[in-house]
């Protein structure tokens, strides 16, 4: 049986880094496709790296139930998990990779159950958190503030989770995700 991988984590912890060394550890590990209301950009192609939808689309469909879960980021600006596409992912024999947010990894894990992993990826403390999101370069001073506060939020619902990965020392991080990850695919 085909299962879900569900990660989360604030913003700087190192969760797509996890999730790529994983994709190459050959775990039949496929992303689900997001859903999305903003336009495309550059190359970006419908069922690739989202499926477009209008804001009125998207709205219709979460009237529908159609979301697994979704998140409006601000006014008419959608991205969710649709359940068709997870579903059809999993008919096919594929493990599904979902990178949410805590609330849509809660959503996902209750829908799913045990057929569903949650992993939380955490850094080692909010300061490195900081020093992480300074060093990038990518977010004015503001709003790295934005993200640290996110940040305690999603770290107050770390427990909820079915395994915390602390992403100190990344080496160390990626054996124990794939630790995990492994060993819920084959149990």
């Amino acid at each position: 049986m085909s299962k879900i991988v569900i990660f989360s984590a604030p913003s700087g912890s190192g969760k797509s880094t996890l999730i790529n060394y994983l994709m190459g550890r050959g775990l039949n590990l496929h992303f689900s496709i997001s859903a999305t209301s903003r336009p495309p950009r550059g190359a970006e192609q419908d069922g690739v790296e989202y499926y477009f939808l209008t804001p009125e689309a998207f709205r219709e469909r979460i009237a529908a139930g159609d979301f697994l879960e979704y998140v409006e980021v601000y006014t008419d600006r959608f991205y969710g998990t649709l359940k068709e596409e997870v579903d059809r992912q999993l008919e096919r024999g594929e493990n599904v990779v979902c990178d949410v947010d805590v609330l849509g990894a809660e959503r996902i894990k209750r829908c799913y159950g045990t057929q569903a992993l949650a992993v939380f990826v955490r850094p080692p403390s909010i300061e490195a958190l900081r020093e992480r999101l300074t060093n990038r370069g990518t977010d004015a001073p503001e709003v790295i503030e934005q993200r640290i506060a996110r940040a305690e939020f999603e770290l107050s619902k770390a427990d909820g989770f079915d395994a915390v990965i602390v992403n100190d020392d990344l080496e160390t991080a990626c054996r124990e995700a794939e630790e995990r990850v492994r060993a819920f695919l084959e149990s």
